[in-house]
């Protein structure tokens, strides 16, 4: 094997790490979910515990990619992928430590003190249900290479952040009728505020997928940078 496939097969396996990692990282946020609505401490536990493994996959491709970067001194695009993936790999990170949140809010019983209309009222489903979709599409750009993804992804951070900003209101009603729950109520704040910083991340993650094929579609002609297809 050339020296230059086995780069780009050391590139490609950073790249399938990645993958790996999302796919992890999604599973725990689905798991989040289940556990948060059915109030099932076993599959909080089992979140809790996965997210060790979450933990030692960051750190590996962390230094993968490290690795990759001091061995084969890679430029223009390769590097830019590279580092598009190290800071993918953390904010998948990042948001299983917000899955993992949502776990340990489910083992102290809290979910038990919220009635449906109030889980209605703050529209927790659909917050859960949009981040789902927003990490999955991030990773259709990638796969795809295809920017088209962002401008989706980035509307429905918006919502999610609508529901964030909206919740400060109802919690506040709430905890006025409720004083003897506030302790509940400001928990429960911070799990939307959890939520809501997943929506960030995945809007991270978009900006490192721009960031990434921006750098791919470019072509050098004349000593100018062009984008295919000027």
């Amino acid at each position: 094997m050339k020296q230059s496939e086995y780069i780009e097969h050391v590139l490609l396996a950073l790249k399938e790490e990645v993958s790996l990692m999302r796919e992890m990282v999604i599973v725990q946020v689905e798991k989040a979910k289940r556990a948060f609505f059915d109030n099932d401490l076993d599959l909080a536990r089992e979140i809790i515990s996965r997210e060790k493994r979450v933990d030692i996959l960051e750190l590996k491709i962390d230094g993968d990619v490290e690795e990759y970067i001091a061995l084969y001194t890679p430029k223009a695009v390769d590097l830019r992928l590279a580092m598009s993936l190290k800071k993918i790999n953390f904010a998948l990170e990042r948001i299983g430590d917000y899955a993992e949140g949502v776990a340990r809010y489910v083992l102290e019983n809290d979910t038990e003190k919220l009635t449906p209309q109030q889980i209605e009222e703050l529209q927790l489903e659909k917050m859960f249900d949009t981040l789902i979709i927003m990490l999955i599409n991030c990773f259709s750009a990638i796969d795809t290479l295809d920017a088209r993804f962002s401008g989706k992804i980035l509307s429905m951070d918006d919502e999610v952040n609508a529901i964030y900003r909206n919740s400060a209101g109802i919690m506040t009603g709430f905890l006025q009728s409720n004083p003897n729950l506030i302790l509940n109520g400001l928990k429960i704040y911070l799990l939307i505020y959890r939520l809501e910083r997943i929506g960030d991340y995945c809007g991270s993650i978009v900006e490192d997928v721009i960031y990434y094929i921006d750098a791919k579609k470019l072509t050098i002609k004349n000593g100018e940078a062009l984008a295919e297809g000027n």
